[in-house]
């Protein structure tokens, strides 16, 4: 992000969440996913504590590897924006969070060891390290209008879904008029590549640079609004049960064996069940510097939001994140501020590496050892 960019959104976040702090309840623009509740609201802690997956244990400052040499003034960005729905716990210390969001990184510091007591997140048997995967938001080329190279249509959420009750599945919404006939005149956009749009599905979330009928070119954010409430189910592993071989870099690999076959491409993609309705948002020049709002309603920034279970750590709480690789190694403060449905356990993480391609081949590789400590107010 440019110096000039960067002091752009600042501006804009503070002053948003200056409304907030004057009374003012700016609600979210989106919600978090259907059937889902409201995020566990916790006090300050004074010792070990259990969660429902998790146990957090007290710690010095001096056991996060390389709590001092992070420059955490890059992450105080996802810190602001934590504040415009901040839990109950870290609400009052908004504030100074805004004040801060010009310091410097030592000063920044400085603030967190004063007011933040540091716990390292354990599963309830006392394991301390977890696993980290990493996502992205993907950025495509796509269509308003169905043409016989944009054919493959993303959907908004049809009438009548219901929350938590299962809907039609993958293959039904592909061939049964009734499916059909309920996503008549839903379609947002149409994609060119099936597997780009299982990516779409995966991810929950990305950008569509599209074409309108009249040639105007611009780029649109479709946002994650309700799935069908089927169990997922990967395509990678589906392709290695029929014997296609290793599949490690996706998405090449997947649309590799696509080339070489055709005439399965239904069936590869039927073998997930589960389908993404999403939402279209427009994009701001602030918006873009940012990711999509993640679980807790707030925008993900790259590099400094997770995904977390929250039965483990709730949502809004600044966490220190290590890992030793092989993919990358990190060292850093980041934000828990989303959730996914294979998102689960007490040292459990999913890093949010940026918008595409780059941060998508980053995403791609990232399956690594985690540690995590939770960083609460005193």
């Amino acid at each position: 992000m440019t110096k000039g960019l960067r002091w752009l959104v600042v501006t804009a976040i503070v002053t948003m969440l200056a409304a907030c702090s004057t009374g003012t309840r700016i609600p979210p623009t989106t919600s978090p996913p259907i059937g889902s509740s409201p995020p566990p609201v916790l006090g300050p802690l004074t010792g070990s504590l259990a969660h429902p997956k998790s146990r957090w244990v007290p710690v010095a400052w001096s056991e996060l590897p390389g709590f001092n040499d992070d420059a955490t003034h890059e992450g105080w960005d996802a810190m602001v924006s934590n504040c415009a729905r901040p839990n109950a716990a870290f609400a009052p210390l908004c504030q100074d969070v805004r004040r801060l969001a010009i310091a410097d990184a030592d000063a920044q510091r400085q603030w967190m060891t004063e007011r933040l007591q540091p716990y390292r997140v354990e599963s309830l048997a006392g394991q301390s390290e977890g696993q980290l995967t990493s996502y992205y938001e993907p950025v495509y080329e796509a269509s308003r209008q169905q043409t016989a190279q944009f054919n493959v249509p993303i959907h908004a959420t049809p009438a009548g879904l219901v929350p938590k009750r299962p809907w039609f599945t993958r293959e039904q919404i592909e061939t049964l008029p009734e499916a059909q006939a309920a996503l008549r005149g839903r379609v947002i956009a149409w994609m060119a590549d099936p597997v780009d749009a299982m990516m779409l599905h995966i991810q929950g979330s990305g950008r569509l640079r599209l074409t309108e009928p009249d040639g105007r070119q611009h780029t649109v954010r479709v946002a994650f609004a309700a799935t069908n409430e089927q169990p997922y189910r990967s395509i990678q592993q589906w392709l290695i049960n029929q014997g296609a071989g290793r599949v490690s870099r996706w998405p090449d690999d997947t649309k590799a064996w696509v080339a070489q076959n055709p005439q399965r491409v239904s069936q590869l993609m039927w073998s997930n069940p589960r389908y993404v309705f999403f939402r279209e948002e427009t994009l701001s020049e602030v918006d873009a510097a940012f990711g999509p709002r993640g679980a807790q309603g707030v925008p993900l920034t790259a590099g400094r939001s997770i995904a977390v279970d929250r039965d483990s750590i709730p949502y809004g709480t600044p966490v220190w994140l290590t890992t030793p690789g092989p993919s990358v190694q990190l060292q850093k403060l980041v934000v828990a501020q989303d959730t996914g449905s294979a998102i689960l356990g007490a040292v459990r993480a999913d890093y949010f590496a940026g918008t595409g391609l780059e941060a998508g081949r980053l995403a791609a590789t990232v399956n690594q050892p985690l540690r995590l400590w939770a960083l609460w107010p005193k």
